[in-house]
């Protein structure tokens, strides 16, 4: 099943949502994400899982069980039209199944299976690729939002019978009983929700075959053009990647690409970014990385992701992360 690199502003609007509510900054989350708070009015815009990830690591930072409480509110509504396809499928299963067909449209980062056997039915995640720091939180994410999709879907509470977790119990564990409404096993060998089988087989409440077929048709095309971004942003980062310190400017990379730089830079506006702020992004994993060795000069950082002046990449690394290279590189040191 193929990830999307592309995702849209639900969850990050969200996540803002709920974090400015108890007072923090607007400004501070967005930080090194390439987003502005103007682009959050515009629904139609599409962001790269990095930028989104960037945002969650700020937010994480200030509220540890954000998964759980972001997975509480993100309703089906949340998902659009594949938002709609669900909700007039006939059934819970075949909703499910639907949701776990367009994993571009569902915007997840695991392997999504819905397991049938007998008396119970799974639903896991399995497979995640992502930030190794996030995992928790997007598990937690993960999970918590099908478990309120299904909730959505049914008109009723989904009854579970157990929820397991593949990490280990955090400090806010007693939140998961309270989300959950089942036992809940960490240290766990997979990630995944367990119910009764029958629930799969419950007629949804706004079943309506006619609108089931429009919006599935429509989702398969708005699939097909989200796996054809994310091929071009694949593929942009992937060239860009092999040139960092020599960045080939957006005429020599259109020139790579065989278009013209008008064409490449439409179509990377089509996918809500731009050249300048897919070079950023790769320049900014790689300079996170590049801190973590102890011994390597700042001087050296800056040559290496195509700085001539170290000065230049200080200010950079500034406006991307919100602090400095020297102090951002303390806590690798500690």
């Amino acid at each position: 099943m193929q990830h999307s690199h592309l995702t849209t502003l639900h969850a990050v609007v969200l996540a803002l949502d709920t974090l400015c509510q108890n007072g923090a900054c607007i400004d501070e989350l967005l930080a090194g994400s390439g987003i502005a708070p103007a682009d959050l009015q515009r629904p139609e815009m599409r962001i790269s899982i990095a930028q989104e990830r960037q945002v969650f690591r700020n937010a994480t930072d200030r509220c540890q069980d954000l998964g759980l409480l972001l997975g509480r509110r993100m309703h089906v509504s949340s998902y659009g039209l594949l938002g709609f396809s669900l909700l007039s499928a006939a059934t819970l299963g075949e909703a499910l199944q639907v949701a776990f067909s367009f994993p571009a449209l569902l915007g997840t980062l695991f392997e999504l299976r819905l397991r049938r056997e007998g008396a119970q039915a799974w639903i896991e995640a399995s497979d995640y690729r992502d930030a190794a720091e996030l995992s928790t939180f997007n598990t937690e994410f993960c999970l918590a939002s099908l478990k309120l999709i299904c909730d959505d879907l049914l008109g009723r509470q989904l009854p579970l019978e157990a929820a397991r977790f593949n990490h280990r119990a955090p400090r806010y564990q007693r939140q998961y009983s309270r989300d959950f409404g089942c036992p809940v096993q960490f240290n766990a060998a997979d990630n995944a929700i367990v119910f009764d089988s029958q629930w799969l087989d419950r007629r949804l409440p706004l079943a309506d075959p006619v609108t089931h077929r429009d919006t599935l048709e429509r989702c398969r095309q708005l699939n097909r053009e989200f796996l054809s971004h994310q091929a071009l942003i694949s593929r942009v980062r992937q060239l860009l990647a092999s040139q960092l310190p020599d960045s080939p400017g957006l005429d020599g990379l259109a020139r790579q690409l065989r278009c013209s730089s008008r064409t490449l830079r439409r179509q990377l506006q089509e996918v809500g970014t731009s050249y300048q702020s897919l070079l950023d992004e790769l320049r900014f994993e790689q300079a996170r990385r590049l801190l973590g060795e102890e011994r390597l000069p700042i001087a050296h950082i800056a040559e290496a992701l195509g700085y001539s002046e170290t000065a230049s990449f200080r200010h950079a690394f500034q406006r991307w992360s919100g602090t400095s290279p020297s102090r951002y590189r303390r806590p690798a040191l500690a």
